[in-house]
């Protein structure tokens, strides 16, 4: 028997010799919100596909039988293939705290080295729709701080904390759209702390305000109008002491 079964955010399809039906649930990139149906109330429809390959007539009311086989036939395959039960949501699956699944990560707090990289975001604390901060220890050298100290994501999302000039920097990337936080002074040579504090606004993507501090003094302070909601990027990582 061939048969082929399709699921997508509850998007359904199913061919059998020749015949296809398929519904549609909801707009895939349309990532969130939206009233949807039930899924017993979508509307099927079925194609001939030896006559019709572009599925340009729907056949649903003249061969109901048919449609019916069919649907049958998708449930099947669904429920051999753990396709059941669906889940209509779109981008919330991507963060485990809405998905309602664990995280590669306990706690709040995590502790990284030098030379640590190429970091996924699921292996990384979550600091999006929430306050963080970060705390570094440097080394200065005698000709002032400059480079990296942590970046996460990159051209189209994320955030890095780094030294530019001798000063700290802080820069959040949302879409392209930067947000900048500087320190009004130099690094000091030698050992010293670096720290940089997120106090988030509130809500889905909302923006925060950035607190630059060398060895627990104030230096700086910034504004981010709005942040990441769901993932910073798919393939750029977290990296220590240096950007990839």
């Amino acid at each position: 028997m061939i048969c082929k079964y399709f699921e997508m955010f509850a998007n359904r399809g199913i061919y059998h010799r020749g015949w296809s039906a398929v519904t549609k649930h909801r707009t895939p990139w349309v990532m969130v919100g939206g009233d949807l149906p039930a899924f017993d109330d979508d509307v099927w429809e079925l194609y001939d596909g030896t006559a019709d390959y572009s599925q340009a007539r729907d056949l649903a009311a003249d061969k109901p039988d048919m449609l019916a086989k069919l649907q049958r036939l998708w449930l099947i395959e669904a429920t051999k293939y753990n396709v059941l039960p669906m889940d209509d949501r779109t981008a919330e699956r991507i963060v485990p705290e809405m998905a309602g699944r664990p995280t590669l990560i306990s706690g709040n707090s995590q502790l990284f080295f030098l030379g640590m990289g190429r970091l996924s975001e699921n292996s990384v604390v979550s600091i999006k729709n929430k306050s963080f901060s970060i705390t570094a220890k440097v080394n200065v050298p005698a000709g002032g701080a400059e480079g990296v100290i942590i970046a996460q994501g990159g051209r189209f999302g994320g955030w890095c904390l780094y030294a530019k000039d001798g000063k700290a920097k802080f820069v959040y990337n949302v879409l392209g759209i930067q947000e900048f936080a500087e320190a009004a002074t130099a690094i000091p040579e030698g050992k010293h702390q670096v720290r940089m504090e997120f106090a988030f606004g509130g809500g889905l993507a909302k923006g925060g305000n950035v607190s630059l501090y060398y060895d627990g003094n104030a230096v700086g302070t910034g504004r981010v109008g709005m942040t990441q909601p769901v993932v910073f990027s798919a393939d750029e990582t977290t990296d220590i002491g240096r950007a990839e």
